[in-house]
């Protein structure tokens, strides 16, 4: 698009990433813009889940996190072998959701990343319902190869947007912000800009 950057339309289909069946099937619209800032993406997905499945599956998860006795604390999710321990997945679940916010947010045209390992968790326990935890996740930046270390602070409650505050150690700019368009899914896209915190 002259002036504005490249459109690309794309067709594909998703997977659970646990347990790797078919989640759906995607159409999408990509725009790059010229100018330094996240591409606008367009989406429509027809899901091979229902909302009610996916909405228990949210409240598998939060309960998993909420029975714990204490707080949740982890490093190096997955270890050096690949492994996660069973009591780790949920906050590795919320990981992979919270850090696909940062990806998209700081990819380019040229530039993509995959979230390398959970460096350090930590779950902070609040009065209200939500789940909230601090990570430091390191990103695998494509074509460098380059290992990117962000802080991300994440807020959850199923029914409700996740939110992620995000601080990237290779950035010269201030905290990001940002919250999910879809309540019900901690997997949902995140798209919203804000405040500091």
């Amino acid at each position: 698009i002259p002036d504005s950057g490249h459109k690309y339309y794309l067709q594909f289909t998703t997977e659970d990433y646990k347990s790797g069946e078919n989640a759906g099937s995607c159409l999408a619209t990509v725009l790059y813009p010229k100018i330094k800032s996240p591409p606008v993406v367009t989406i429509k997905c027809m899901h091979t889940k229902d909302q009610k499945q996916i909405e228990e599956e949210d409240n598998r998860l939060y309960q998993k996190i909420r029975h714990q006795t204490k707080p949740i604390i982890g490093n190096n999710i997955p270890d050096s072998y690949g492994n996660i321990e069973p009591a780790l997945e949920p906050v590795w679940a919320l990981a992979v959701a919270g850090s696909s916010y940062i990806m998209w947010e700081k990819s380019t045209e040229n530039l993509g990343y995959f979230m390398a390992q959970v460096k350090s968790v930590k779950q902070w326990i609040r009065k209200d319902y939500f789940t909230e935890f601090d990570y430091t996740v390191l990103l695998h930046e494509i074509p460098t190869q380059e290992i990117i270390s962000c802080h991300m602070r994440l807020t959850w409650l199923p029914g409700h947007p996740l939110k992620v505050k995000y601080f990237c150690a290779s950035d010269n700019q201030g905290l990001e912000d940002g919250s999910g368009m879809e309540s019900g899914s901690a997997a949902g896209i995140l798209n919203e800009r804000g405040a500091n915190f």
